[in-house]
């Protein structure tokens, strides 16, 4: 197994963390994503959950690719142990936001099934190729989440 925690392995690149957690989304948000939506050479979005305990929103930059209509995110937490919160989140609650530079779509949230993962999984690790360190690191199954724009009523 490759040591992807290893500078000189090339298949990892260390992003620039400059601009992470709070101070991502407080800057994106000031500026309609003119600041934070490109970070890393790749497009973020920010996603406002529901907190499964508090019901307080949660708001946290991430990157995102497209299937069609469909927002696409990864919950890698950079290979860690646990999903990460805002995943948890969607499982109680699917409904959410997501801020794209200045626009705001209210979308429902699930789990790519295995039949459509793989796919998914490849367009999103073509953007950012450290998902394949992450799942590594890890031995849970990272999801893939797809965000679907909800039906205007």
């Amino acid at each position: 197994m490759t040591d992807h925690t290893d500078p000189t392995d090339p298949s990892y690149q260390p992003p620039d963390l400059s601009l992470i957690g709070p101070e991502h989304v407080r800057r994106y948000r000031e500026t309609g994503g003119e600041v934070g939506y490109l970070w890393n050479g790749v497009a973020t979005l920010l996603l406002t959950t529901t907190g499964r305990r508090t019901g307080e929103p949660r708001t946290s930059a991430l990157i995102f690719g497209r299937d069609g209509d469909r927002y696409l995110v990864i919950g890698s937490m950079g290979g860690a142990p646990r999903h990460p919160a805002w995943y948890l989140n969607l499982a109680a609650h699917p409904e959410a936001t997501i801020q794209v530079r200045d626009q705001t779509i209210p979308v429902v949230a699930h789990t790519a099934p295995p039949d459509e993962k793989h796919r998914l999984w490849a367009l999103m690790q073509a953007l950012w190729p450290n998902y394949a360190t992450y799942q590594e690191r890890t031995t849970r199954d990272i999801p893939v989440v797809v965000l679907t724009p909800a039906d205007p009523d």
